[in-house]
């Protein structure tokens, strides 16, 4: 298991010492925002199902924070070969009372036997669950995952579990931020190749038409790309080879919850990342300033905004109230470089945001989620 505050997540993936840089300026004023991302690597019996067995659960010891989370949200990687899939549940427990399971999703990499997809609110006891994210109201102290694989019956591959994760937090409910100082990224910016959703209107209604719906798949598409780690020309040969991108049409039937109907539920994208980069995950940042060590690391982020009109000077598009695009470097004065994949081309993509403007479209509104992908 590793336990891992998002404050330390960069440093610890390069090896490096940033703690001291990163606790020298807070870039919020008080109440602090509390996070803790934890994860279990190649959890034991998860491995596969051995031969005669068609489902296995596994379930996390109940971990602690260290504050009374109220928003959870898990990430995996995993292989569904054949009709195979797996379920994460959650629950959790306060010192009064333990909740029900609740169901986050039923995965599976691929759609030809079984449509992915979550399960709605399960409002019942502690908690409720929005898309991809465990919501409660009053907080608990401690949780649990349990990860469930099953295959048809007969069928000799196995699914298999390498990684199951949690990001928890507690954030204070503001309507805005004081901006943070510019730090280790400054001048540092990251090659990652540009690609726009708007081209592909239109494209595939059964996953959501393209266009605006596809900022997700777009984003985590030029994570994969930056990292030399885009699906094989094979896995996307039913896409008409006049369609500009074809691997972001692929990316969005990957990733597309049929209950959500949509393509940006946070940790399908990051299971999809997962399946080819060899590591990814949903966290919470508390500034760009967190942000700023992975990109002097190397890593580039795909980060959750909304904003309303004239809160986001030059954004390609008026208002959103959720967005996705990939943060891929700062200027040397701090401003925050992006890939917004809703330029309508290409050329449009690279865009540079005031970095105020935009941490107050990520940190208030999406609570500073993005997706982690390295490379192992």
């Amino acid at each position: 298991m590793r336990r891992l505050t998002s404050s330390f997540l960069a440093s610890v993936l390069a090896g490096s010492l940033l703690a001291p840089l990163l606790a020298a300026a807070p870039a919020t004023a008080a109440p602090a925002r509390q996070i803790e991302y934890t994860e279990w690597d190649a959890p034991a019996g998860l491995q596969a199902l051995p031969a005669g067995v068609d489902r296995r659960a596994w379930t996390t010891p109940w971990t602690s924070p260290g504050f009374a989370l109220t928003r959870l949200i898990p990430s995996w990687s995993a292989r569904t070969p054949g009709d195979s899939q797996v379920r994460i549940e959650v629950r959790g427990r306060t010192d009064a009372t333990t909740s029900s399971w609740d169901t986050i999703a039923t995965w599976t990499s691929g759609d030809r036997h079984f449509e992915r997809t979550t399960y709605g609110a399960q409002s019942d006891d502690l908690a409720s669950v929005n898309v991809d994210t465990w919501v409660v109201p009053a907080g608990v102290t401690s949780y649990q995952l349990r990860v469930t694989m099953v295959r048809a019956a007969g069928q000799k591959t196995s699914p298999r579990v390498d990684m199951v994760g949690a990001m928890a937090s507690l954030l204070p409910s503001v309507d805005s931020v004081r901006t943070s100082r510019p730090g280790p990224g400054r001048g540092v910016v990251l090659d990652v190749p540009r690609y726009s959703q708007m081209v592909h209107s239109g494209h595939y209604p059964q996953y959501g038409s393209g266009g605006e719906a596809w900022c997700s798949p777009t984003s985590t598409s030029m994570v994969l790309g930056y990292y030399d780690a885009l699906p094989k020309a094979k896995a996307y040969s039913w896409v008409p080879s006049d369609h500009v991108d074809p691997w972001v049409d692929h990316a969005a039937r990957m990733t597309y919850d049929y209950e959500y109907d949509g393509t940006g539920n946070w940790p399908f994208n990051t299971a999809y990342a997962a399946s080819l980069a060899g590591h990814a995950y949903v966290t919470r940042l508390r500034s760009l300033r967190e942000a700023e060590t992975y990109i002097a690391d190397g890593i580039p982020l795909v980060a959750s905004i909304a904003f309303g009109e004239g809160e986001l000077d030059g954004a390609p598009i008026s208002s959103t109230n959720g967005h996705l695009l990939v943060i891929v470097g700062f200027t040397q004065s701090g401003d925050v470089i992006v890939n917004d994949p809703a330029a309508a081309t290409r050329a449009g993509v690279r865009r540079t945001y005031d970095r105020g403007q935009f941490e107050n479209a990520w940190i208030p509104k999406s609570g500073g989620t993005v997706y982690v992908i390295t490379r192992d």
